[in-house]
């Protein structure tokens, strides 16, 4: 019978107030969602990250007069230096890149879609390098550092900062969903509160009476809490409707060419379910504590 009360009082609760109860589930539902999104964009960088630790590069360029020398490298001192990079600690592979493949690279691929730039391309410009492979990336530094002044290097490429300004890029957007998360959460927290409040006031007489019958505080605040939950769960599954449709509509469309050239990490359905649960948790705890406090020192009686 008590369980059927207070069931009846949610539902009497979230009728009287509808407007702020559907106020309170698209507050919620949009705070949840913006949440949860950058959730995603969080995952997407981690499995971009290692799509591009696994496939980065360091090249080191040879002078020219090292290269004018010894243009297949099979003297010191680009021999030597070759020799010295393959014995480095964490260093994978290394493939010797001479003029004429340099000029190769050049104009069939970096300057591909900009013909007018590869016809003043001249292979006597290119430098040979050497292209060097780890087995754990994050020895990069330690190579660059001991190879950067070597006798014959003339200059180092550190793909890594490409690959850093693209996760700033990542950092960003979630950065910018975190924030608009905090503020629609705090519109929530506030919504709540004011849901609760009014809940409870417009119920006053009924409270009363029911405290002079004996009716313990907790039982008669109860459904006010029930309500705030309620309300809350049901925008935590509409935010986690539209991150299926965000996938959907945006992830997998709008990113479609970068997932093709496996640029970035798709996002699939198992980010989201993964995602999923927490969005409600922190949606239902979110609610109770709120509810909760607005009880315990606005609501006295």
């Amino acid at each position: 019978m008590r369980a059927s009360f207070i069931f009846s009082e949610v539902l009497n609760g979230l009728r009287r107030n509808i407007t702020m109860t559907m106020a309170m589930i698209i507050t919620t539902a949009i705070t949840l969602g913006m949440f949860g999104a950058g959730l995603l964009v969080v995952q997407m960088a981690d499995k971009t990250q290692d799509i591009f630790l696994d496939r980065v590069e360091m090249q080191i360029f040879i002078s020219d007069q090292v290269t004018d020398a010894d243009p297949n490298c099979q003297t010191a001192p680009c021999l030597t230096l070759r020799e010295q990079i393959e014995a480095a600690d964490g260093v994978d592979s290394v493939q010797y890149i001479d003029r004429a493949e340099a000029f190769r690279d050049a104009t069939t691929k970096t300057f591909a879609n900009n013909p007018d730039i590869a016809a003043l391309v001249r292979e006597d410009t290119l430098p040979a390098s050497f292209k060097v492979r780890m087995a754990d990336p994050d020895q990069f530094g330690a190579v660059l550092d001991e190879f950067r002044g070597a006798d014959g290097v003339d200059s180092v490429l550190d793909q890594r900062e490409l690959v850093s300004r693209i996760f700033s890029v990542l950092d960003g957007a979630r950065n910018a969903a975190f924030t608009i998360a905090l503020v629609q959460a705090i519109a929530a927290i506030l919504l709540i509160a004011n849901t609760v409040q009014v809940a409870a006031y417009t119920r006053r007489t009924e409270v009363g009476i029911m405290r002079l019958v004996g009716a313990t505080r907790w039982y008669t605040q109860l459904p006010f809490l029930l309500e705030a939950v309620i309300a809350t769960l049901v925008g935590s599954l509409l935010a986690i409707g539209g991150l299926f449709g965000a996938k959907v509509l945006f992830f997998d469309r709008a990113l479609e060419d970068l997932y093709g050239v496996n640029i970035l990490a798709k996002i699939g359905v198992s980010d989201v379910v993964f995602v999923a649960p927490w969005l409600i948790i922190i949606g239902v705890v979110m609610s109770s504590l709120t509810a909760y406090a607005t009880l315990r020192f606005y609501v006295r009686e």
